[in-house]
């Protein structure tokens, strides 16, 4: 890789000032510096350069071909530095900027929207991204620098990350309200095992540690159908193509499309859920404005035992 010669914006204001005036003498005036120091910096600039930028002469200065591809290169430069200073200042003060957040499907379905809402009422000028996928999605997407930070499960993460916990999510059962496992007030994983079930994707952080739990207590779980989003669980249950298993963030989106959710019991699961992002990173203004309004406005759920009353309706 070639070197990069070594200028300031001061230098590149030096020679894109003389290029404009075309005499030293109106350039040094407009930048308020003595003639003979625009000429050290001139010259400096040329020798790091290794090329001549300007023709002198007793009545004028002209500017080489190279001059004038370097002008235009340092023109784009201090355009860009003022673009992005001015975008910092602004940013420092939070008053825009870009954030982008990933998140698990449970947490993206059910609580970020109205969060994301609140959090844009303080915030109109800054622009969020969400993205949404499993786990390893998730710890992916803030390993590589796509988003400033991940909404994910943070029983097991690895030391590269910052953790901040919200809390834990118990699992449930949902099933249609007319379903014989309505009437209880817990499932067991054995009382499982005669129904087809709606299921999020093998890769899922929540479909693994089901599974694993299921194979130890040697009950077959039938994975009859397997969906990528939350509102295609919710709706396959509500048609009576099967029942699921999701965390405790996803029973009041199940709730309100008129379903049934139970508390799984032996085994009694649940993870706990947090905020990571990349240590050595650390977070924009923008990103930390929207931790601290998910801190303030994150809900435990803690579901009733008995369903609401209502009509049927879709998720």
């Amino acid at each position: 890789m070639a070197t990069l010669p070594d200028l300031s914006s001061r230098e590149l204001q030096a020679i894109c000032m003389v290029a404009e005036c075309g005499s030293f003498v109106a350039a040094a005036l407009t930048l308020n510096i003595s003639q003979p120091a625009l000429t050290r910096t001139v010259q400096r600039v040329e020798k790091a350069l290794g090329v001549e930028l300007f023709h002198r002469s007793t009545r004028k200065v002209e500017t080489t071909a190279a001059g004038q591809e370097f002008v235009s290169l340092a023109n784009r430069v201090l355009s860009d530095l003022r673009i992005s200073y001015e975008n910092m200042r602004e940013i420092s003060d939070e008053q825009r900027g870009r954030s982008i957040v990933s998140a698990v499907m449970s947490v993206a379905y059910t609580q970020l929207p109205g969060i994301v809402a609140r959090y844009r009422e303080s915030r109109p000028r800054i622009e969020l991204q969400i993205r949404e996928g499993v786990h390893g999605t998730v710890l992916d997407d803030v390993r590589s620098g796509v988003a400033d930070m991940g909404i994910t499960y943070v029983d097991e993460v690895a030391d590269e990350f910052s953790v901040v916990s919200l809390g834990r999510e118990a699992f449930h059962v949902v099933v249609p309200r007319n379903h014989p496992l309505s009437a209880e007030t817990g499932v067991t994983l054995e009382q499982l095992a005669p129904y087809a079930m709606v299921s999020l994707p093998r890769e899922a952080q929540t479909r693994r540690l089901i599974d694993s739990y299921a194979s130890i207590a040697g009950v077959p779980l039938r994975h009859a159908v397997t969906v990528s989003q939350f509102a295609t669980v919710m709706q396959c249950v509500w048609a009576g193509v099967g029942i699921a298993i999701v965390p405790g963030g996803a029973v009041p989106a199940a709730l309100s499309a008129d379903l049934v959710a139970r508390p799984l019991i032996k085994p009694a699961l649940s993870q706990a859920i947090g905020v990571v992002f990349l240590k050595e990173r650390g977070l924009t203004p923008s990103a930390s404005g929207f931790l601290a309004q998910l801190r303030s406005d994150w809900v435990q759920v803690v579901p009733s035992a008995r369903p609401r009353r209502g009509r049927r309706g879709g998720a």
